[in-house]
Parts: structure tokens; C-alpha cells; sequence
């Protein structure tokens, strides 16, 4: 399974931990306040069975007591319910038919003790409290408290903590994915930089001064910068010196050569065929020599401007001898692009090269798009290019299995590492992949080159 981004897990743990602290302080908070409520419910309604039975004790103290009439004489409210068990027999109000049921045997045995007694109890679904008062040898007095308005409050209370607690979950994931993102606002500056490097862009700095807490990592990764863009600078020049020098004593080998090459008609065959071998040769060299120059320009950023990409298409097409109607332009895709046109006419000469020498000739070029890219593919006819071989062929001075399977040539092996680097440059990239029908489908797509 994929791993979860840093980003996530920080917010994710800041919601948990605030949910779990939520929820703790909400379960305390809640039987805390239970307790609290059921303590003085059950205190008051102690008091109030009390002041009851005595009010019934004096009524029953007459000479002819009218049981019922005590009970109705009570002050009550709807939250009471008076009982009365004397002499073996049951007494309450005519309204309140069934509540002597509501009366649970345990509480009888305790209060037959003499010693008043409570316990709660359900009464036809709803909670009660039942306080009993003994009166005398055969008389005890019971009076039913209903807790229904109790409960309601338990129930609005619990409502109100689990909402406090989600959202005090939602606010935890909320300050935890800000600390987050300006946590993670330096290396997010650091990746940015990193990837204009990548693209070829040596200039992408980091700015010392944003978090002095980060001085150090900024001040490094600029130091760690320019030295590799000095390094890469003296390479490249390096490259460019040694092809430069070499261009001079190739040009007098390519004149000696030419001068052999007219004259082979008067040298035996030995050496008419040593002179058209090391005419090749020195030829190849040129090749290589400029692809060297051009692979040393091309790790600059490109300098882009209005290209008319069909016509450098179809004049790539003409060098080679090729079809114009090769080329086609996708109905959506504009003719003009933001590019450099050196290496995009480099990248399109290249490319058609590749497919008439190692790709049984070229069966189209397409141009269309992708978005704000602009897409190069050049289809050939070839053998297509196997799949553990599709990145190393865009590598520099690939002689080995990846160049073999496309068929035998006399490459310089720099043509496709010439794409791929014009394409960095261009902040695009390069692939290849198989042509449906067969062959091989080479795709260049160039980003912010399309209106």
C-alpha cells in the first residue's frame, strides 16, 4: 500500500490527538456533571419524601384517617407520585393506577428494617427514583421521583460534549495541516529549486533570510548549487574546447580525404578501400564532433519564441528526402508554438534520423497536444525498442543491446541523448513506446509551449 504523505500523518495525528483529548475531557466532564445531578436529585427528593411523610403521619393520626384524601392533600407536582403501604395494603391516588407495581420488592425488604431506603428504577420505560420513608410498624410511606427531565438533560449534555469534541477533532486537523504546510513551506521552496536545477535552470536559489532557523540548510544547498553549476560549467566548456580543437585537424583530414576519395580511381582496390574506410570514419567524426558541441549548449534553459512547428516539421522531412505527408497536425493542436527552434528542428532531425536508420524509415509525425504542451511523436516502421531498454536508450553513447535491437548503423550514439536534453530544456521530457501495428513511437512533449 502506498505510504501517506508527511503532510497527512501530521494532520491525521493533530485530529486524533485533539479528538482523544476532546473525548477524555468530554467523558470526564460528563460523569462528573452525572454524578453532580443524580447526588442533588436524589438529596432533594430525600427532603421532600421526608417533609411528605411527615405531612402523612400527622393525617394518619386522626381518628378516622381518610387514607386516599392524605395522599391527594399532598403537594406533590406532576415530578411525584405518593404511596402508601399500611396494614398490609396498598393506597395511592385514583390517577396513579399501576404505580404500587413501580414499587421494587428489594427496596421493601430494606426499608422493613425501619430505615428509609432509595433505589432507582424504570417505570413503563422511563427512569424514577423511589424513596422510602417507614411510617411505623405497618405503615411505609413511598414516594416515586421520575427522572425523565434528568435524563433529557444527560442526553442534551452528552450531545453537546460529542460535538465539542468533533469539533475540536476538526479544528486539531485543521491547526495541523496549516503547521504543515508552513512547516513544510522551506523544503517545498527546496523541491522547487531542486526541480529548476533538474530542468537545467542554475540560477534557482534559496533566499537565506526567510527562517533564520533555516539559515544554515539554505546557505548550504546555494553552496552545494554553485558548485555544481561551476562544476557542470567547467565540463561543459571543457567539451566545447576539446571539440572546437578538434574541428581544425578533422576539417584537413576531411580535405586529404576528399582528395583521396576523388582520385580512387587511380589507386588499387587495397587502397581504394582503406581510403573510402577512413573517409567514413573521419566523416562519423565530424558528426560526433558537432553532436558534442551541440550536447555542450544544451544545458541551458531554451530561449523560447513564436515557431512555426509544421514547417520545420516538413523541412526536417525535405533534408531527408522524406514526404511532407508524413507530417500531421491535430485538429486542436495550433501550428505555431512557444519554442526554441534550434532544438526543436534539432530534436525533429534527430528523431527522423533515428527512424530511417535503425526504424525501417519513418510512418508519420504527429504533432498535437496536451494540455498547455505541445507533443512531437515520430512513428517508424521498425522493430520497436524493448521495454528494459526504453530509458537507457535516451542515454549518452548507448552502443550496447538498446542500439543492436534497432538495427545496425554508424551513429555517433548522441542523436536521442540530444532529444532528451532538448527536451529538459524545454522543461518536457522524452519517451518511447510501442507503435500499435508495430514499431516504435517516440514522444516529446514540451510544457507552456501551447496558448
Amino acid at each position: 500500500m502506498r505510504r501517506l504523505g508527511l503532510r497527512t500523518r501530521v494532520t491525521a495525528a493533530f485530529a486524533v490527538g485533539a479528538l482523544l483529548l476532546a473525548a477524555s475531557m468530554a467523558l470526564v466532564s460528563y460523569e462528573l456533571t452525572r454524578r453532580s445531578l443524580i447526588d442533588e436529585r436524589e438529596r432533594t427528593a430525600l427532603r421532600a419524601a421526608y417533609f411528605d411523610a411527615a405531612v402523612v403521619r400527622a393525617g394518619l393520626n386522626t381518628g378516622t384517617p381518610d387514607v386516599v384524601e392524605v395522599l391527594r392533600s399532598l403537594d406533590t407536582g406532576g415530578g411525584r407520585r405518593p404511596v402508601l403501604h399500611l396494614d398490609g395494603e396498598w393506597y395511592a391516588r385514583t390517577a396513579d393506577p399501576g404505580t404500587t407495581t413501580a414499587i421494587p420488592v428489594d427496596l421493601r425488604r430494606a426499608v422493613a428494617s425501619g430505615e428509609p431506603a432509595m433505589q432507582r428504577v424504570r417505570v413503563d420505560g422511563q427512569p424514577a427514583l423511589v424513596v422510602a420513608v417507614p411510617l411505623s410498624a405497618t405503615a411505609t410511606y413511598f414516594e416515586v421521583n421520575s427522572l425523565r427531565e434528568l435524563e433529557q438533560t444527560f442526553q442534551v449534555l452528552a450531545l453537546a460534549l460529542t460535538t465539542v469534541a468533533i469539533m475540536v477533532a476538526g479544528s486539531g486537523a485543521a491547526l495541523g495541516w496549516y503547521a504543515t504546510r508552513h512547516g513544510l513551506r522551506p523544503l517545498t521552496a527546496v523541491a522547487d529549486a531542486a526541480e529548476k536545477i533538474a530542468a537545467g535552470d542554475f540560477t534557482a536559489r534559496l533566499d537565506p533570510a526567510t527562517d533564520p532557523d533555516l539559515t544554515r540548510l539554505s546557505s548550504s544547498f546555494n553552496q552545494m548549487v554553485d558548485q555544481l553549476a561551476h562544476r557542470i560549467e567547467r565540463d561543459r566548456r571543457f567539451a566545447a574546447d576539446v571539440s572546437h580543437e578538434l574541428r581544425s585537424p578533422l576539417q584537413t583530414l576531411a580535405a586529404a580525404a576528399s582528395v583521396l576519395a576523388r582520385r580512387r580511381e587511380h589507386l588499387d582496390e587495397r587502397t581504394a578501400t582503406a581510403a573510402g574506410l577512413v573517409a567514413d570514419e573521419i566523416d562519423r567524426f565530424q558528426r560526433l564532433v558537432n553532436d558534442l558541441i551541440d550536447l555542450a549548449r544544451s544545458d541551458q534553459p531554451a530561449h523560447r519564441g513564436a515557431v512555426d512547428v509544421v514547417a520545420l516539421a516538413r523541412d526536417a522531412c525535405h533534408a531527408l528526402d522524406l514526404p511532407a505527408s508524413l507530417v500531421h497536425l491535430a485538429a486542436d493542436a495550433p501550428a505555431t508554438w512557444q519554442v526554441e527552434r534550434r532544438r526543436i528542428a534539432q530534436i525533429l532531425a534527430n528523431l527522423l534520423d533515428n527512424a530511417v536508420t535503425y526504424g525501417g524509415g519513418p510512418a508519420s509525425v504527429r504533432l498535437s497536444r496536451d494540455g498547455d504542451a505541445g507533443v512531437i511523436e515520430v512513428e517508424d516502421d521498425g522493430p520497436g525498442v524493448s521495454v528494459e531498454d526504453r530509458r537507457a536508450i535516451f542515454d549518452r553513447f548507448v552502443r550496447g543491446r538498446a542500439a543492436h535491437t534497432r538495427g545496425a548503423g554508424d551513429g555517433t550514439g548522441l542523436g536521442l541523448a540530444l532529444v532528451a536534453q532538448h527536451a529538459a530544456a524545454h522543461r518536457g521530457h522524452a519517451a518511447v513506446t510501442d507503435r500499435p501495428g508495430g514499431g516504435a513511437r517516440f514522444r516529446v512533449t514540451l510544457p507552456e509551449s501551447l496558448p
